[in-house]
């Protein structure tokens, strides 16, 4: 691994007082931001009074730098970037390509990092196109930086994970979407029939850095870690071959977002439960519960104007809105909906979601492809292997039966069409 070698050096240079002053002065600018009064949840003050104990230990003014550099964490982080098979960013070096210079330039690396010298490259600019239509925008770190945020986020992920939600489920270890669905049913089969589907327009590209940076600040001393995670988020973006800069957002496409996304939307999850409203969030997918459709009404607006007002984010006027759970063309949740019958509530695969299945089948096994069979069925037997992963928490046994039959009608056309 090219983090090995001598062991990392204790000694770490002094910041000067008076730059500490200002930085601090600059984080705690908003202190009265989002501060819980008195009648706040108990167990969000609780966890974050531990938490800030745990951290006197663990991630002090001087140490928490220290941690996230420490050999075995920057090895796991190196491991995972490396396992998710990433593209290049603007350097155009890949993961293997990377691996050289990491080793002959460890040293020189962590130094800048520790003097706060070391500056991160801006993200290549990436446009995937969205199911429902327009383009995903992501950003593309450098290698480089790919593996100082993943060591970044492996730290901080620790401290926040204690004071996240129980509503929270994207991003998230031991968590997942088909835990969200699952408790999204909970909450039909206890009453609340009406959801509030809330869009955030460009969620992650709106983030507000001065308020994140001042969340942020309440669980980190260290400054060099923020001053840090600053310079991530103000690195940039090169589109066309032109840098241009970032003054707000978290781009999707580096290991840090996902973190920083949970973190700042924390905050709503909390109030919703101070108010005693049921929730389930996974990332920037939001869906809120009600009894009524009046009550869904007034909790619509009441939402707006918390994520627009206090956190500065944009509701998309057109898709958040008000729909009764059962029905099937409004109600869409990470790809499920839910249904009803004699035997009670179930989940099932949402029509779109089958729909965009069916499609992919269909190009798979397309007749004027001109591949072998057997290779064309394995690629179909991984496609729906993984698809029903995913599904798995869904009544699929009529959909699995009827895909079944014509799949076989297919696969018999294909065949035919190789005599």
């Amino acid at each position: 691994m090219f983090f090995k070698g001598r062991a990392e050096q204790s000694q770490v240079l002094s910041t000067d007082r008076k730059e500490v002053s200002v930085l601090k002065a600059e984080y705690q600018g908003n202190e009265g931001f989002l501060q819980r009064d008195s009648v706040e949840h108990k167990g969000y003050a609780e966890a974050q009074s531990t938490d800030r104990r745990e951290g006197k230990e663990r991630d002090g003014a001087s140490d928490l730098l220290e941690a996230i550099l420490d050999r075995d964490n920057l090895n796991r982080a190196y491991k995972r970037v490396k396992r998710n098979h990433g593209a290049a960013g603007i350097d155009g070096v890949t993961v293997e390509e990377a691996l050289p210079w990491l080793k002959e330039h460890r040293e020189e690396l962590l130094q800048s990092i520790r003097d706060g010298s070391y500056m991160p490259s801006p993200v290549r600019r990436k446009e995937i196109p969205k199911p429902d239509g327009g383009v995903r925008k992501l950003g593309i770190p450098t290698v480089v930086d790919r593996v100082i945020q993943q060591a970044i986020a492996q730290k901080l992920q620790s401290i926040w994970e204690p004071l996240f939600s129980d509503s929270s489920y994207g991003y998230r270890p031991k968590r997942s979407a088909q835990q969200a669905i699952q408790k999204v049913k909970e909450y039909v089969e206890e009453g609340y029939r009406y959801a509030v589907s809330v869009d955030l327009s460009k969620y992650f590209d709106t983030l507000n850095h001065e308020l994140l940076m001042n969340l942020l600040h309440k669980q980190i001393q260290d400054m060099r870690v923020l001053r840090l995670v600053k310079k991530y988020l103000k690195s940039g973006v090169m589109e066309n071959g032109v840098i241009c800069k970032t003054e707000e957002g978290s781009p999707q496409g580096g290991p840090l977002s996902p973190l920083l996304a949970n973190i700042y939307l924390n905050e709503f999850d909390w109030e919703m439960y101070r108010r005693g409203v049921k929730l389930v969030r996974y990332a920037d997918d939001i869906v809120v519960f009600a009894k009524s459709k009046r009550a869904a009404e007034r909790l619509l607006e009441s939402g707006r104007k918390y994520l627009e007002g206090r956190l500065k984010l944009k509701m998309n006027a057109e898709k958040s809105k008000v729909t009764s759970i059962f029905a099937q063309k409004n109600f869409k949740f990470l790809g499920f909906c839910l249904g009803k019958n004699g035997n009670g509530i179930f989940i099932r695969a949402h029509r779109k979601s089958l729909a965009k299945a069916k499609k992919t089948l269909k190009l798979l096994t397309k007749r004027n492809r001109g591949r072998n069979v057997c290779r064309v069925m394995q690629e179909v037997k991984i496609f729906i292997r993984g698809w029903i992963g995913y599904f798995r928490v869904a009544d699929m046994k009529r959909t699995l039966m009827s895909w079944d039959e014509w799949m076989r009608r297919r696969f018999r056309m294909y065949i035919w069409k190789q005599w």
